[in-house]
């Protein structure tokens, strides 16, 4: 891991948002760096800020105050436009909830992202299938996502997020729709994603199984980071 040009910087990052006129802190002062060729892993209760802290950091929410810096680059400061492409190129999310197009198959669903940096159509979805493969679904490209369960859905899910070769990873719940298996072939393939020294990957997880494949863990609480840790000594105050 690169120690010294960290992926992301996050600094007195705060949100609040307005509910019905009635103002909830979701994110309070929080600082947090994710090194190149980290695998950083948020863990805590429901409700403590983690998908919000996720969302700034791959620009899909802007803070209201702090700065958030991801490769050097300040996604605040962006224009609306530049924004859009910066995420395109860089960012791979997988959404808690999936958010499949349900008019497209898998493998059209897989390409969007390449789609949308100017790849071809055939050679788009030619690679969509090779990822595809990589996650265990490679027989069913074809298959729309209505047709698929829920942890076949989060699989493309995930495919979509891997097949530009972004450098930031961010992930919400990814293994939560899995059975032990597919989830630990799942974080395996993360895993060799994020050894890579220009390229970082952010899970948010409830999930305790896949603690062991983090090099660090923050853990948060009521909107701060209240400790980061290496993975072994949560992984062994969770069992």
């Amino acid at each position: 891991m690169n120690e010294d040009k960290p992926a992301v910087c996050c600094r007195n990052v705060t949100k609040i948002y307005d509910t019905g006129g009635q103002k909830v802190t979701a994110l309070n002062g929080i600082n947090l760096d994710i090194a190149l060729g980290e695998l950083m892993m948020l863990v805590g209760p429901s409700g403590c800020g983690k998908t919000t802290l996720i969302s700034i950091i791959a620009g899909i929410l802007d803070q209201d105050s702090g700065s958030c810096e991801l490769f050097g680059e300040n996604l605040l400061t962006m224009s609306s436009q530049r924004k859009l492409q910066f995420r395109a190129q860089n960012i791979g999310f997988v959404f808690q909830a999936f958010n499949l197009l349900p008019a497209l198959n898998a493998a059209e669903n897989v390409s969007v992202p390449l789609i949308i940096n100017g790849v071809k159509r055939v050679t788009a979805e030619k690679k969509a299938i090779e990822v595809l493969e990589k996650v265990g679904l490679g027989a069913r490209w074809r298959s729309l996502p209505a047709q698929l369960s829920g942890g076949q859905q989060q699989r493309v899910a995930i495919a979509r997020a891997l097949v530009h070769n972004p450098r930031l990873i961010v992930c919400d719940e990814p293994t939560s729709a899995l059975d032990h298996t597919s989830g630990m072939n799942i974080m395996n393939l993360f895993k060799a994603v994020a050894l890579q020294h220009d390229r970082a990957l952010v899970v948010v997880t409830h999930d305790a199984r896949i603690f062991e494949f983090a090099d660090r863990i923050a853990e948060m609480d009521d909107g701060h980071v209240v400790q980061v840790q290496t993975n072994q000594p949560l992984v062994a105050q969770r069992h």
